[in-house]
């Protein structure tokens, strides 16, 4: 199991909680400091089974300043959350082809 992951996050640390006391076999990826590649987050995208533009925070200072006036494609959507990985919703867990984003912490555990 992989989860993306923000310690600044409130939402995303009680995830990660769930999961470490579940006991699960983790992969912790810090995001912001190892950024995804386009590929990645395309794929991450897929397993999702959403759009790219429901995987950006929309209420993120970057995003209303620079992006929200703007049209975007899938592919210059995954580029910007690629650019600015501060945008991507948090946390995302995956396990094997399934994927959640934290949203409550709880949901994690549809997919353990």
């Amino acid at each position: 199991m992989v989860i993306y992951h923000n310690p600044r996050c409130s939402k995303s640390r009680q995830c990660l909680a769930i999961l470490e006391e579940k006991n699960t076999d983790l992969e912790i990826v810090k995001y912001l400091e190892t950024p995804l590649t386009t590929d990645k987050l395309k794929e991450i995208i897929s397993l999702l089974k959403i759009k790219p533009i429901e995987l950006v925070r929309k209420g993120e200072k970057i995003w209303k300043e620079q992006f929200k006036h703007l049209e975007f494609t899938d592919d210059e959507l995954i580029d910007i959350m690629c650019e600015y990985p501060k945008l991507i919703e948090r946390p995302i867990v995956i396990n094997n082809n399934k994927a959640i984003i934290g949203r409550p912490p709880e949901k994690v555990l549809d997919i353990i």
